[in-house]
Order: structure tokens, then C-alpha cells, then sequence
């Protein structure tokens, strides 16, 4: 099956209000395995509602409205879904009298119109609204289904929930499940040529990659009757890629490189420590992120100047008057540093040149040295070239820092 979202009203087209329902809509009928191939906005204007809708049934089976159900001259969803269907508005009521009990309830009179929201088509299924005075409905004839919900996401998601979900389970047997694989350290689509392999021909689960600030996401997806059965098809797939993808996948879902080193220190029981200067206690607001991190984070200093990487790290004079404060021999020494004075088995040093300015041929900007030092007595340092502005290139270090100890005490 398959559907297509309508979301009416000319306030959308204007851009007054951000259309959140038909992202909501959209992820609800995926859990359902219903598939959506449009979305389309349309004003309060009876033709150009009824063109819509006309289009919609021509290559939907489903078409969900949301929007044009209020009390005035200019809502007229429901109506237009009348005439598609060929159906006359006959006042309910039930829907009458839950109206006078909001008004009621609200120490209100209501006017004339408001019971408008009461007519609806004949053969309707009516949808009660628990959360304002506009019913929604299911219109089910001819192998078409037309499903008209309130705008306000406050009443439209609930009766969604309530109503809309359990009827449309009913219709689809089979569900759409998902299983989401990170990775980081490969762009999108040297990833894609590496899995090309399996992802030629593959139909069933499919797999996509998307590129996301954290890395690249594989998606495996597939349609199933129970989680057990799309668990079987994903398992000897995700096995493939595993294979050829090894260690640059780090978690699943809306895992984190962030939770991907505590679940690390927490399996072998170390413990981190971190020294910054261009990144000015990033790394450590994003490992603080964590819930139960502190048993295993030991301390972060923010060593700006060359004075405190000296006085409190203990890096050389000689090295950042040879070197200066970029450059992989500071980033060593403030990893051993910082792992010194810690006590901590794992100690990691960041220094560079985030901009916009400062930077030099000889040392651009985007320019950054993350050094590792661990309590074995190694010690290793990986410079990155990044680019973008003083944010990105920030927040890009930080992910390749938590990346770089994610692998260094994976084989601790």
C-alpha cells in the first residue's frame, strides 16, 4: 500500500506556520510498512483542493489530509472530500454535543459555525476529538482510502495515535523495520564503493548510506510481520559488512561516538583524561554528555596559552619555541601531560587553528594535531587538514578525537 499526504491551508504556503505534521505522518505510516511517494501543500481554494485530491487517488491508495476542518468559510477539507466521494454532509450528533459540552466546559457560548465542524459525509467513520472541537474521519469506498485529520498537531497527533495507527495496522500486515549501523573515518560514497558488492543486487533488506555530522549511517530496511523475521534478514547482511567495513563502524541507532567510548572504558574499566586548547573543552562537554561517565573521566583542563601548557601540562619551552603550540610534538606532550598529572590510562591532547583567522601557509587554518597517550607509555598523534568555519572545524575535531580513542582502547 501506499499513500500521500495533503496538508491544507494557505497559511502553510506562506510560510506562517512550519508544516511538522506531514514529517510526523510520514514516519508513523513507515512503521506501518506504508509508503509514502508525495507530499503536497495546498491553500484554502475548493478547485485546487478537489485537483489535489484527484491527483492523490490516481497514484494512492491512501490519502491522508490534515488541516481545513475549523469552524469558518475557508475550511473546507472535508467538504471537498464529500464531493470527491460523491457523498452528502449530514450533521452528527454526537459531534454536535461534544461541541456544546467544550464550549461548556470552557464557561463559552459557542456561534453557529463552530457546529459546522459537526457535518460530516455519510458513510464516515468519525474520529473523536479528545483535544478541540474538529472531528476527523475515515472515508473507506471504491479500494480507496481518505483520512481527514485537524491541523493543530496538539489534536492531530493524538487522534492519529488513537484512531488513525490502529485502522491502518489493521490494513497493512507487514511492518517496515530498520536497522541503523554508524561509521566514521569514510565519506559517503567511498563507503558506497566498498560495500558495492553486497549492495549490487541487494533487494531485500535494502541498504542506503546517509551522511550524517557524526559519519556515515547505514540504513538496512525491510518489510516483515514480526521484528524475529526482519532480525533474520538482517543479521547475515550486516554480517557481510562487518567484514569488509571492520572497525570504522562504531554503534547502531542514535548511538554516539561519545557512547561508544564510555561503553569502552566501562567494559575494560579505564580511564580518560583530556587536555584542550582549539577546542576549548569541547571534548569534554561531549564525553560529559554521557550518564555515568564521571566513573571513568578523571579531569579536562583548557590549556589556551603557551604558559599553561607548560605550567600545567609540562610541555616543553624548547618544543613550542622549536615546533610551536600547532604541531604534533605539543599535542604528544600535552597528552602525556595531562595523562601525568591525571593518573589516567588514556590522555588525549588537542591543538590546532580553528579560525577565521591566525592561520599561515606553513599552518593553515583547519589545521589540528589530537595526540593519544596511554599508560603502556605510547603515545601517537594524528593531524587533521579540516575546513569550514571556526565551529565546524571544531566540532569535527572533537568527533575524530572520540574516534581516535574509541580505537586505541578498543586494542588496550
Amino acid at each position: 500500500m501506499n499513500a500521500e499526504l495533503i496538508s491544507v491551508g494557505t497559511e502553510l504556503l506562506l510560510g506562517e506556520i512550519v508544516n511538522t505534521n506531514a514529517q510526523y505522518i510520514s514516519t508513523q505510516l513507515a512503521v506501518l510498512g506504508i509508503s509514502v511517494y508525495y507530499q503536497t501543500t495546498v491553500g484554502d481554494n475548493r478547485d485546487r483542493l478537489l485537483s489535489a485530491l484527484s491527483a492523490a487517488f490516481e497514484r494512492s491508495d491512501i490519502v491522508i489530509l490534515t488541516g481545513g476542518l475549523g469552524p469558518t468559510a475557508d475550511d473546507i477539507t472535508k467538504e471537498m472530500v464529500a464531493d470527491f466521494f460523491g457523498l452528502k454532509l449530514v450533521r452528527d450528533n454526537e459531534s454536535e454535543q461534544r461541541i456544546k459540552d467544550y464550549f461548556k466546559r470552557i464557561n463559552s457560548n459557542a456561534v453557529p459555525s463552530n457546529f459546522k465542524q459537526a457535518d460530516m459525509p455519510e458513510e464516515c467513520i468519525i474520529l473523536e476529538n479528545n483535544n478541540g472541537t474538529a472531528p476527523g474521519g475515515i472515508i473507506e469506498k471504491d479500494g480507496k482510502i481518505a483520512v481527514f485529520l485537524p491541523g493543530p498537531p496538539s489534536e492531530m497527533k493524538p487522534m492519529f495515535e488513537e484512531s488513525v495507527f490502529p485502522f491502518l495496522r489493521e490494513k497493512s500486515p507487514e511492518r517496515l523495520y530498520s536497522r541503523e549501523i554508524n561509521t566514521f573515518g569514510i565519506g559517503e560514497s567511498k563507503l558506497e564503493e566498498m560495500l558495492k558488492p553486497i549492495m549490487t543486487g541487494q533487494t531485500d533488506p535494502t541498504i542506503a548510506p546517509y551522511a550524517k555530522d557524526s559519519g556515515v549511517m547505514l540504513r538496512l530496511t525491510t518489510k516483515a510481520k514480526t521484528e524475529e523475521e526482519a532480525n533474520r534478514r538482517f543479521d547475515p547482511v550486516e554480517e557481510q559488512i562487518r567484514k569488509i567495513a571492520g572497525d570504522i563502524i562504531y554503534g547502531y541507532g542514535a548511538e554516539e561516538l561519545q557512547d561508544s567510548v564510555y561503553k569502552l572504558l566501562k567494559e575494560k574499566n579505564l580511564k580518560i583524561a583530556t587536555a584542550e586548547s582549539c577546542t576549548g573543552g569541547m571534548l569534554g562537554e561531549f564525553l560529559t554528555s554521557v550518564p555515568g561517565i564521571s566513573e571513568f573521566y578523571e579531569m579536562g583542563v583548557i590549556t589556551y596559552s603557551n604558559d599553561m601548557k607548560i605550567k600545567l601540562l609540562g610541555v616543553s619551552a624548547q618544543t613550542l619555541d622549536e615546533y610551536g603550540a600547532v604541531s604534533e610534538q605539543t599535542a604528544k606532550e600535552m597528552a602525556s601531560g595531562v595523562l601525568r598529572v591525571s593518573g589516567a590510562d588514556i590522555g588525549v591532547g588537542i591543538t590546532g587553528i580553528a579560525g577565521p583567522g591566525g592561520g599561515s601557509e606553513e599552518k593553515p587554518v583547519g589545521l589540528v594535531y589530537v595526540g593519544i597517550a596511554d599508560s603502556k607509555g605510547g603515545v601517537e598523534c594524528r593531524r587533521l587538514t579540516l575546513a569550514g568555519n571556526r565551529d565546524r572545524i571544531r566540532r569535527v575535531t572533537v568527533k575524530n578525537a572520540l574516534n581516535a580513542v574509541r580505537l586505541k582502547i578498543a586494542d588496550f
